[in-house]
């Protein structure tokens, strides 16, 4: 006997199924005539997709500069799993890691490689900071909740050292089983074309999409060769939308090249959540259908995409073995604008919805979901 049945779910794809769910895991997807403890009628009416995975937030309670709670830009926003993007080094983490066993949502964190974090904006002035030691003793004691590095390139952060805490990262990296590292990208120095050389396949280029001088087309409007270079080589475009870190003119070029984004990522934290312009993963993703990405390609880049690109084996797809992680989800007319970094607008049809979302088995309600009494938990 299962312990709860999905019926009718509308998947993203246009298919309705059925899914079943034991023990916290997907135990089998199609027609289900096996019984179980609980059943819960979807009836089509709203989507299903794998849990949401937000690639880039902000999430270590005790940060100085950049924080939030797991849950506030996680499960409470129909997000299942968040992965904070070096908010903590090395002498941090340990503490993070006991924050987070609290937490609802599934934490990861992808640790910052200035052993301090973020504790200052210019945590990579110092190469001092940067110790391979001390992260590999980090990455030996959680290896299951460090699933990569961070290095933040952009002129306030890194001072007087140019591309050095890069190079210094690629070492480190190599060093670490090859973990996938997330590289941001602001103003320079260092130059974005210096950057570029250095990554190699399944790194991470986060604010793809930024509007500082610093951005992926040269001043003529075209792809510079050393990013089209390293999208060839493997490396990968995530969003890391952020307080000024997303211009829907650079997004809306690129993706009218077929430049998408691998991931959709918000670089949520409490200021951006509250005060805009982020708010959550959801209205992130709309501004992507308003861009003129398809639903399926949507949520895709913070599902499937998401979990390929941090080797998160266990999410991101809906099949038997792995976490029953699911957002139930809405999308809706919606005439309005929606704003990017740089206090653009750009007119919008719909918006997207988050009602409920399930981890490891377990319904959680959106306050909206909540309002609309989708289903009792």
């Amino acid at each position: 006997m299962f312990d709860m049945i999905l019926r009718r779910a509308h998947l993203v794809d246009g298919s309705i199924t059925d899914i079943a769910i034991h023990q916290g895991v997907i135990a089998q997807v199609g027609n289900i005539n096996t019984p179980a403890r609980q059943e819960i009628t979807l009836g089509g009416r709203f989507f299903l997709s794998a849990g949401w995975i937000d690639s880039h937030v902000h999430c270590y309670p005790k940060s100085p500069i950049y924080h939030d709670e797991p849950d506030s830009v996680g499960i409470a926003t129909g997000v299942t799993t968040v992965v904070d993007a070096g908010s903590t080094g090395a002498d941090d983490i340990d503490d993070f890691w006991q924050l987070t066993r609290e937490a609802v949502t599934e934490v990861y964190a992808l640790l910052n490689i200035a052993r301090q974090g973020l504790v200052t904006q210019n945590e990579l002035a110092d190469m001092a900071k940067i110790d391979a030691r001390a992260v590999r003793q980090a990455v030996a004691r959680h290896p299951d909740f460090i699933v990569g590095l961070k290095a933040r390139m952009s002129s306030s952060v890194v001072g007087e050292n140019g591309i050095a805490p890069l190079q210094r990262a690629k070492v480190i990296q190599q060093e670490n089983g090859n973990l996938p590292l997330m590289v941001h990208i602001g103003n320079t120095p260092p130059d974005l074309d210096e950057i570029a050389a250095l990554l190699s396949a399944g790194d991470i280029l986060t604010h793809c999409f930024n509007g500082k001088p610093n951005r992926i087309f040269s001043p003529s409007g075209e792809l510079r060769d050393a990013v089209q270079q390293a999208l060839k080589r493997g490396v990968r475009f995530d969003v890391g939308h952020g307080t000024a870190s997303f211009s829907f003119s650079v997004a809306e070029k690129a993706i009218g090249m077929g430049l998408l984004p691998h991931t959709i990522s918000s670089d949520i934290y409490c200021r951006n959540r509250i005060d805009g312009p982020v708010k959550s993963l959801a209205l992130v993703m709309a501004k992507f259908l308003a861009l003129g990405m398809t639903l399926e390609q949507v949520v895709a880049c913070v599902t499937q995409h998401a979990a390929e690109g941090l080797r998160l084996v266990r999410k991101g797809r809906i099949a038997p073995g792995l976490d029953a992680d699911f957002t139930l989800f809405d999308v809706r007319p919606y005439q309005g604008g929606l704003t990017d970094s740089e206090q653009s607008v750009l007119a919008a049809s719909e918006c997207i919805v988050p009602l409920a979302a399930m981890r490891a088995g377990k319904w959680f309600l959106t306050e909206q979901g909540k309002a609309e009494h989708v289903f009792s938990v």
